[in-house]
């Protein structure tokens, strides 16, 4: 039998197999808020057989977009936005759906990828971004507002309201976005945090607000719902002192830390801290880091990077690097991914009826038990 394709349980929510659709930016949002294009791009993947899909990183406030084409659930307008995709997807499909909240902090105001991705001026349409410290991402960009102590618990509260408006959206799972260079990563990191309060300078005191952040996410969500936190297990700047840069035994240690406050997994990616990150780029560059990771973690961990092979991903659940894979590109190439790996490892997937005409007749377990007749 393929573990792959084996159920997992998560709380209350029971996964059919071990494939997540890894949340993945459209910068195609209004004001924050879900336009077709959104009900289109994730209604390809709610039929396409994953175990989990995660709608993109969503930010807590205005000012937490990535872009002004980025997703939010900070006000009424965004929450109804979504409401409408998430009616639309739940009428075809019983795939468990969960978000990714965060808050892109210095990382903010940005253009979209095909507009170039460079800081957006405030003169310009953009905003003034916020962060640990006033430490810009690169040299040709404005050094974000630091936050001050009194805005961290408003702040908090934020990501508190997004957490109660998913509750109301009906949304089966949450994961926090502690990765990639955006605000929760910016305190964990020492190349962007330079407090010097309770949350800046050891290790210690710069996890301690993005470990608020989540207990008190983790409270205002349903004890009987999954919440998992993403994390960078290194920033890739090797040639720095270890005191200067996050890195995996950092990442473990918060790891740790989010799993006895009630994480449920750990997605392990890495990088997106600094532009002088050196990424050593290969099929499954990051498993490594999962794998380090779940051997010091007693909740699931989810592998990422250049997985893009059915066998690959089965390798990587079954010898125990990680619980569970997550793809993005591979599955924005071929939404029925899924599909295409239960055939070769001999599983099977869910399937709408509609589609039942294309099974292989050499994979006849694929799509379960299915009749279809013909006139």
């Amino acid at each position: 039998m393929s573990r792959l394709f084996t159920p997992l349980q998560l709380r209350s929510l029971a996964l059919p197999n071990r494939i997540v659709v890894s949340p993945m930016c459209q910068y195609s949002a209004v004001e924050g808020c879900a336009r077709p294009w959104h009900t289109v791009h994730l209604g390809q993947f709610a039929i396409g057989g994953a175990g989990l899909l995660v709608i993109e990183a969503t930010a807590v406030e205005p000012v937490g977009r990535i872009s002004p084409g980025c997703l939010g659930l900070y006000d009424d307008a965004t929450e109804a936005a979504l409401a409408e995709v998430l009616r639309a997807l739940r009428s075809v499909s019983r795939i468990p759906i969960g978000i990714q909240l965060g808050h892109a902090g210095r990382k903010g105001s940005s253009g979209r990828p095909w507009e170039d991705g460079q800081q957006i001026p405030a003169e310009a349409g953009g905003w003034t971004t916020v962060a640990p410290s006033a430490v810009a991402v690169g040299a040709h960009e404005a050094a974000p507002r630091a936050l001050e102590r009194r805005e961290l618990e408003a702040l908090k509260a934020r990501f508190v309201d997004a957490v109660l408006r998913a509750d109301r959206l009906g949304l089966d799972a949450i994961e926090v976005h502690g990765a990639h260079g955006y605000l929760l990563h910016q305190f964990l990191s020492p190349l962007a945090n330079r407090r010097e309060d309770e949350y800046g300078g050891s290790l210690e005191n710069r996890m301690r607000w993005p470990l608020e952040v989540f207990a008190a996410m983790r409270a205002a969500w349903p004890a009987h719902k999954p919440m998992g936190m993403r994390i960078s297990a290194t920033d890739w700047l090797d040639a720095l002192p270890a005191s200067e840069r996050f890195d995996l035994p950092d990442a473990i240690a918060f790891a740790q830390r989010c799993a006895a406050i009630g994480a449920d997994w750990i997605d392990v990616s890495s990088g997106g801290i600094s532009p002088q990150q050196n990424l050593r780029l290969g099929p499954g560059y990051q498993v490594p880091f999962a794998e380090a990771i779940r051997r010091e973690v007693k909740v699931p961990v989810i592998a990422v990077g250049l997985i893009t092979e059915p066998r690959q991903a089965e390798d990587i659940v079954a010898s125990g690097k990680a619980d569970m894979v997550a793809l993005a590109r591979g599955l924005l190439r071929n939404p029925h991914w899924a599909w295409d790996a239960a055939a070769a490892l001999g599983a099977s997937v869910e399937a709408p009826r509609q589609y039942w005409r294309s099974l292989p007749r050499e994979h006849p377990q694929l799509f379960g038990q299915t009749t279809f007749g013909q006139r």
